[in-house]
C-alpha cells in the first residue's frame, strides 16, 4: 500500500499544507463548484424561482442550525471523514433539480435541500478547519486564494459545460443533460476526498505540524462551543458572517428575471471567473504587502469597503432603472424583450456588474477567513470557528432567499445587502486593530524532526514547546 504521506513529486511533497489544501481546492470544484455552477443559471436552472426560493431558504436554515455544531462533530470526527460525509448532498440536490424538471416533484427538491443543509454544514467546517490551520501563518491568505481559485474553478468549469450544452438553445429552462453532467462531477468529489491526509500527517515547510487536541467528550466540546458564541470577536463579526451570501437570492433571482438559459449560463462563467479574480486581490493584500499583519490586515479591510461601495454604487444606479414588475417575461425594457440573450447590447452592461458583484463577494470571504484565521492556529478553535461562520451565514442566506421567495422589491433586497456589508466592514477592521503579529508564542507548536529514511530507521519524533504568556494574553 502506497504511503501517500511520504510521496514527492517534483519537489512538492504530497504531506505539505499547500497539496493538502490544493486537494482541498478539487473536491471542492467537484461538489461546491458544480452546486454554485447550477446556483449561477439563475434559481438553479429552473423557471419557477418561488419554489428555488423555498428549497434554498430549507437549505440554508438547516445549515445554520446544524453549521453551529459542525465545528464541534469535526473536531470529534476528525476533518477527512467530516468532509467526506460533507460531499455527499451535493449530488442528491442537483438529482432532484432534475427530476423537478421530468416529473414535477417538488418535495423531493425540499428534502433534498434540507439534507444538503446537514452536509455541507460538514463539509465548510473540515474546510475551513484545514484551510486555516494547515499552512504557516504567512501564507493563511494565499491559502485561501488557492483554494477558492481552484473551488471555483468547478463553477467556471460547470458553468462552461452548461454553456456548451446551451449555446444554441434558446429555452428559458436549463437541459437536464446539464443536470446529468453535474452530478457525474460530484459524485467524483465523495472519493477524492479519502485523499486528504490526516492533520498529524502534514508538516509544515518549517517543519512544524497542526497542533491537534486531545479527544474531549461531547460535553467538553459544547462548552468550548459555547466560549465561541461568548467571545467579544465572533460577536462583533456577526454582520459580516451574516451577510457574506446575503446577497446570493438576490443577484440568483436577477439572473433569472433578465436573461434567457444560455445566457445565465455566460454569467455563471463570468461570475466564476470573478470570484477567482477576488481571490488573487484579496490574498496579495494579506500576504504580501511589505509590512506587519495587522497593517496588512487593515489595509485589506480598507480596500474591500471601498470597492464594495464602488460596486453595490453602480448596481444601485442599475437597480432604481426597474422592479420586478417591469422585467416580468416578455416585457420590454432598454428596448428589447425580457428574457434577454447575450446577443442583446442592453445585456452587456448587467452582465459586467454581475461579475463585479462576485469578486468583491471572492474578497469580503477571503477578509472573513483571513480575520478567523489570525485568531488561532489550533485546527480544533478554527474548526468551531468556520462551523459557527458558516452557521451566521447560512442564516442570512436562509432570510435572504425567504425575503426573494415573498417577492421583495428587488431595491429592497440590494439595499439591505448593501447596509449589510457597510456595517460589517469596520466592525472587521475594530477586530483587526488587535490582531497579534504572531500566534506561535502564546499557542503550542509541535516540531518535527525529519531523518533520512537510509540514515535511520527511527520513527519520527515530535517535540512539544510550551507556549509563551504575553502580557496581552493574560489580559485576554
Amino acid at each position: 500500500m502506497v504511503n501517500l504521506a511520504a510521496v514527492e513529486v517534483a519537489g512538492v511533497k504530497y504531506n505539505s499544507p499547500w497539496s493538502q489544501v490544493a486537494i482541498l481546492g478539487f473536491a471542492t470544484f467537484c461538489s461546491v463548484g458544480m452546486f454554485s455552477a447550477v446556483g449561477g443559471l439563475g434559481a438553479g436552472g429552473l423557471q419557477d424561482v418561488q419554489l428555488s426560493d423555498i428549497a434554498n431558504s430549507v437549505l440554508y436554515g438547516v445549515f445554520a442550525i446544524m453549521g453551529f455544531f459542525a465545528g464541534s462533530i469535526n473536531n470529534i470526527l476528525g476533518p477527512r471523514m467530516t468532509f467526506s460525509i460533507g460531499t455527499t448532498g451535493y449530488s442528491l440536490y442537483v438529482g432532484s433539480l432534475w427530476a423537478f424538471q421530468v416529473h414535477g416533484t417538488r418535495w423531493f427538491l425540499i428534502l433534498a435541500g434540507a439534507l444538503l443543509g446537514v452536509t455541507a454544514s460538514l463539509l465548510w467546517a473540515a474546510q475551513g478547519a484545514i484551510m486555516m490551520s494547515y499552512p504557516l501563518e504567512k501564507d493563511k491568505g494565499r491559502s485561501f486564494t488557492l483554494f477558492w481559485s481552484i473551488f471555483q474553478l468547478g463553477t467556471l468549469t460547470g458553468s462552461a459545460i452548461a454553456l456548451g450544452i446551451e449555446a444554441h438553445s434558446d429555452l428559458p429552462e436549463v437541459s437536464t443533460g446539464v443536470y446529468l453532467a453535474f452530478m457525474i462531477i460530484m459524485l467524483t468529489a465523495i472519493l477524492s476526498s479519502w485523499l486528504l491526509l490526516p492533520p498529524h500527517l502534514v508538516v509544515r515547510g518549517d517543519g512544524t505540524v497542526p497542533l491537534m487536541e486531545d479527544a474531549i467528550s461531547p460535553r467538553e466540546e459544547f462548552k468550548e462551543l459555547v466560549k465561541l458564541f461568548k467571545d467579544w470577536r465572533m460577536i462583533a463579526l456577526f454582520p459580516m458572517f451574516f451577510g457574506s451570501n446575503y446577497f446570493y437570492a438576490y443577484q440568483g433571482a436577477l439572473n433569472a428575471a433578465l436573461f434567457n438559459g444560455r445566457t445565465r449560463a455566460l454569467v455563471a462563467l463570468l461570475t466564476g471567473l470573478g470570484s477567482i479574480i477576488g481571490s488573487i486581490v484579496i490574498g496579495l493584500f494579506t500576504d504580501w504587502l511589505p509590512t506587519g499583519r495587522r497593517n496588512r490586515a487593515l489595509a485589506a479591510t480598507a480596500f474591500v469597503f471601498l470597492f464594495t461601495a464602488l460596486v453595490y454604487g453602480a448596481g444601485l444606479g442599475f437597480q432604481v432603472q426597474f422592479t420586478r414588475e417591469t422585467v416580468a417575461k416578455g416585457m420590454i425594457f432598454k428596448g428589447a424583450a425580457i428574457p434577454w440573450d447575450w446577443t442583446v447590447g442592453s445585456a452587456t452592461g448587467p452582465i459586467i456588474l454581475l461579475m463585479a458583484y462576485y469578486i468583491a463577494d471572492a474578497t469580503f470571504q477571503g477578509l472573513a477567513y483571513y480575520t478567523m484565521s489570525t485568531m488561532s492556529n489550533d485546527p480544533f478553535k478554527l474548526a468551531r470557528m468556520a462551523g459557527y461562520y458558516k452557521g451566521v451565514q447560512s442564516a442570512g442566506s436562509a432570510v435572504s432567499f425567504g425575503m426573494d421567495a415573498v417577492v421583495t422589491p428587488f431595491l429592497g433586497e440590494h439595499l439591505i445587502s448593501w447596509l449589510l456589508l457597510v456595517v460589517a466592514l469596520p466592525l472587521c477592521g475594530w477586530v483587526l486593530w488587535y490582531t497579534r503579529e504572531t500566534n506561535y508564542d502564546v499557542e503550542n507548536t509541535l516540531v518535527v524532526e525529519e531523518v533520512k529514511a537510509e540514515e535511520t530507521a527511527a520513527p519520527v519524533v515530535y517535540e512539544e514547546k510550551a507556549p509563551v504568556k504575553t502580557s496581552e494574553d493574560e489580559s485576554a
